[in-house]
């Protein structure tokens, strides 16, 4: 079996907000540290997977892993120097706050200035501008874009669009939404308010423009994808690709923790792959931002996916 290595896990394009070759090389470095934390669980996985006679068994072991990493990821936050670019203060503590605890999470798509190397704050409005491009600029911006696309291309003249998800049983529950408009701006000024209450200056916080909000799928709905996503796991066999990608869209639609999901979920997605595959899969540096924008027919799959074999 080949090892998992930093190749599995390209450094998604938002992480990079700098135009400095140390702090980009001290990014990447991440990716170190997921492929160790994802070989570890694979081997555990390995050793505990086949101990198991039931599929109930199957989803404690697996829901085991997944626990740990979440508490890899706090320990990883705990040491971090901090974040680059604007933007609040890293706070460890919201890598093991519970979604649930903390309320849902708003992430902005489309513009976002604080996102540009060297940008400046402009009060007039209310948004960073200036500074140099970056990947991470750029990825938003064409989110932001996509958003835009599935609005229109849905014939959705509102300001909320629901991502609507088939469970693997054929159930469907409601999924995360993307916000605009007014609805977006109602998503601004709850944000100000949380931040607010954490004790942080909103004065440069960024709301102006034409905010787009990603809004994560209610606690029950959560809830619920994330176990059906870990039972499928359970009961997938070798090299069936299929099952491993319907559960990845269902992780990323129902992330637990305040921040942190991201990494934990592509480390758990490598190291159950390379369980299922024989091999480590490489994730698209963009995967978590596929399946909260572009629905799940279109997110399912994803350009750098291992092959899908059809039997003859």
């Amino acid at each position: 079996m080949s090892a998992i290595t930093a190749a599995n896990f390209p450094t998604p394009d938002l992480a990079l907000r700098t135009t400095d070759p140390a702090q980009l090389a001290r990014v990447r470095a991440f990716a170190v540290e997921q492929a160790s934390a994802a070989e570890e669980t694979r081997a555990r996985l390995a050793t505990e997977l086949p101990r198991s006679s039931t599929h109930a068994a199957k989803v404690a072991v697996l829901g085991d892993a997944y626990a740990d990493l979440v508490r890899w990821r706090h320990r990883l936050a705990l040491r971090a120097p901090g974040r680059l670019g604007q933007g609040l203060a890293l706070d460890a503590s919201r890598f093991t706050k519970t979604i649930t605890e903390g309320g849902a999470n708003y992430d902005r798509l489309g513009y976002l200035g604080r996102l540009r190397d060297g940008s400046v704050w402009e009060s007039g409005t209310q948004t960073y501008r200036g500074g140099h491009d970056t990947p991470a600029h750029r990825l938003m911006l064409a989110y932001g874009q996509a958003v835009v696309d599935r609005f229109a291309h849905e014939h959705n003249t509102g300001d909320v669009l629901r991502n609507t998800v088939t469970l693997p049983g054929g159930d469907v529950v409601v999924g995360n939404s993307l916000v605009r408009g007014a609805a977006a701006r109602q998503v601004a000024a709850v944000l100000m308010d949380r931040v607010t209450v954490r004790g942080h200056d909103t004065a440069r916080f960024e709301i102006g423009g034409e905010p787009l909000y990603a809004v994560t799928a209610a606690d029950d709905a959560r809830s619920t994808m994330y176990t059906a996503a870990v039972a499928l796991l359970a009961a997938t066999g070798p090299h069936d690709v299929r099952s491993w990608q319907a559960a990845r869209y269902l992780l990323f639609q129902a992330p637990l923790t305040k921040k942190g999901s991201d990494a934990v979920i592509r480390t758990f997605l490598v190291a159950v792959g390379a369980l299922l595959f024989d091999r480590p899969p490489t994730l698209d540096h963009d995967v978590d931002l596929r399946c909260v924008v572009l629905g799940q027919e279109a997110a399912t799959t994803s350009p750098l996916d291992p092959v899908v074999v059809t039997a003859p």
